[in-house]
């Protein structure tokens, strides 16, 4: 339940402070006191939109605080805390759940989560998991016939998964068909397919144009240059008279005869008889390199245009190596393939769609009859919740119209409200009575509160239009609705905030020169007084009439 709201400069606000308690809390004060502040800093705690302007003038920053009281075991505080453990923030201690919200005049909020950083989108994940709020514009929404439905499917706890995936099933397959189905777009992709893998494929590519083809391009063009040079030394090195010949048999000499004086000049001479071997077999290899060597000039020119074309369609088709270009080609010829063989694949296509359709339709019809059987219970007991508030004769019954099917079913949900015996059955949409759909909408509120896990409701001028003994049935109504959990009502009606087991008046007070807002909580005398001027008067006779609406309210 919600234990504490602390607020701080936020607009007429200076400071204030609630301390709330199980059951049902009204809060009352006259037009314009302030209570739209106060319900404001709670939304801003529930992850509501904040602005600068909502800044006390004069204040750099308004502060808002909520505690919440989690119950052990409770749904709601296992969804709680879940969300913590999600977003990484300290779990609740003894079950004190302690969000506080910074809003500077200068623009932008902080968020706090049990004293840690956190997000605005995280105090709408928990607020939406312990908090609802019901305004006196939800008629809007009641009417909207998608927000029904969806309203119908919570308290049915309808199973509306087995359905969504079919219905997903078969709007992919759906688009998948269109994708195929697309024409001359498609005849025109074909062809720039078929070109470049035909283009790519005539190349006749090989990772051998990567690595040897630069090299033996080089090699061809400089080849007249390495003839020549090979040619010189293989000269200077090979044959009797080449001019290693000659140094290498003067060298011989004169070891032999110093080998006369020095034995270790032998060892010198066969060290140099070894050199020659292999200054031998070094001018054969030249030799053989420069045979082999290709000098003609149409194979360089054949070279040359080998690698043109490796380089031309690397830029075409921007790939930085060949074997880029090879895997383009591939993923090309896949896709031709997939398009040339798209006839097949849409007949293919349209069994799939046809067996994924009567999936939606088995799917839908389940779904249709789980929501015909929760319409009917709900029915049943918003009826009996309109009796007690004051519409002793109306009906209320929830429609399933067939229709053309769609991701929410096969049908339309709609609610239609009966106010008096033998007039017509309307939409809510059509109810023309703000009375009348506060009192519908009450009554809807109420039955769903007995079914839904939010642990605190809260219902702003939910009675607005209403008064008499309407009022005390409203009245009666929140209390019955606060058996289940912890209710807030804002209110106007005396009839409606009697019934309050606890009571808080907003006020505000005029003081050099500065309008403040606080909201304190009143018994005995002081809330008798305050529903005394609700009544709208002053006087004993009034006051008697507070303490008869407060005494009876009490049995």
């Amino acid at each position: 339940m919600l234990k504490r709201l602390r607020v701080r400069n936020l607009a007429i606000v200076e400071e204030s402070e609630a301390d709330f308690g199980g059951g049902l809390t009204v809060v009352t004060g006259e037009t314009g006191a302030g209570k739209s502040v106060f319900m404001g800093a709670l939304a801003l705690a529930l992850g509501a939109r904040a602005d600068a302007t909502d800044v006390r003038d004069g204040a750099k920053e308004a502060r808002v605080e909520a505690e919440f009281a989690l119950a052990p075991g409770d749904e709601s505080t296992a969804a709680a805390a879940a969300v913590l453990e999600e977003q990484g923030l300290p779990p609740c201690e003894d079950g004190s759940l302690l969000v506080r919200r910074v809003i500077s005049a200068a623009g932008g909020s902080r968020v706090w989560v049990n004293d840690a950083s956190a997000t605005v989108q995280t105090l709408k994940a928990l607020g939406g998991k312990l908090v609802g709020v019901h305004g006196p514009n939800d008629h809007l929404a009641l009417a909207d016939e998608s927000h029904q439905r969806e309203l119908l499917d919570a308290y049915g706890a309808t199973p509306t998964e087995p359905y969504a995936r079919a219905w997903g099933v078969l709007e992919g397959l759906r688009a998948e068909r269109d994708a195929l189905s697309a024409g001359d777009d498609m005849d025109e992709e074909c062809d720039r397919l078929r070109h470049s893998v035909s283009e790519i494929d005539a190349a006749g590519l090989a990772e051998e144009d990567e690595t040897d083809l630069p090299a033996r391009h080089a090699a061809a063009a400089h080849a007249a240059e390495f003839v020549e040079d090979a040619r010189l030394a293989t000269e200077a090195l090979g044959g009797d008279e080449g001019s290693a010949a000659n140094a290498f048999a003067a060298v011989r000499g004169a070891f032999a005869r110093m080998a006369k004086y020095h034995p270790t000049a032998e060892e010198w001479a066969r060290t140099l008889d070894a050199l020659a071997v292999e200054t031998q077999e070094l001018s054969r290899t030249v030799d053989d390199a420069a045979s082999r060597a290709d000098a003609d000039p149409g194979a360089f020119a054949a070279l040359d245009d080998r690698l043109s074309l490796v380089m031309r369609l690397k830029r075409k088709y921007r790939c930085a190596t060949v074997g880029e270009l090879l895997a383009l080609r591939d993923k090309r010829a896949a896709r031709l393939a997939d398009l040339e063989g798209r006839d097949a694949k849409i007949a293919e296509l349209d069994a799939r769609i046809a067996a994924a359709e009567g999936e939606v339709a088995k799917t839908g019809g389940a779904l249709s009859a789980a929501r015909k059987k929760a319409g009917d219970k709900l029915a049943r007991h918003v009826t009996k919740e309109l009796h007690g508030l004051g519409f002793l004769q109306a009906g209320f019954s929830v429609a399933l119209e067939a229709r053309e099917a769609d991701a929410s079913g096969l049908d339309r949900v709609v609610w239609f409200f009966e106010p008096n015996p033998g007039e017509s059955a309307r939409p809510l949409a059509a109810i023309a009575s703000s009375g009348e759909i506060a009192r519908v909408m009450l009554a809807v509120q109420a039955v769903l509160a007995e079914h839904a896990s939010l642990p605190v409701m809260v219902f702003d001028e939910i009675d607005s239009n209403v008064g008499g003994e309407t009022g005390r049935a409203v009245g009666l109504k929140l209390r019955a609705v606060a058996r289940h959990r912890q209710v807030v009502a804002i209110t106007h009606l005396p009839q409606t905030a009697a019934h309050g087991a606890r009571h808080f008046v907003v006020s505000k007070t005029v003081s050099g020169g500065r309008t403040r807002s606080a909201i304190r909580e009143v018994s005995g005398e002081a809330r008798a007084a305050e529903i005394a001027r609700m009544l709208g008067g002053a006087g004993d006779v009034v006051r008697r009439h507070a303490e008869e609406l407060l005494a009876e309210a009490a049995r």
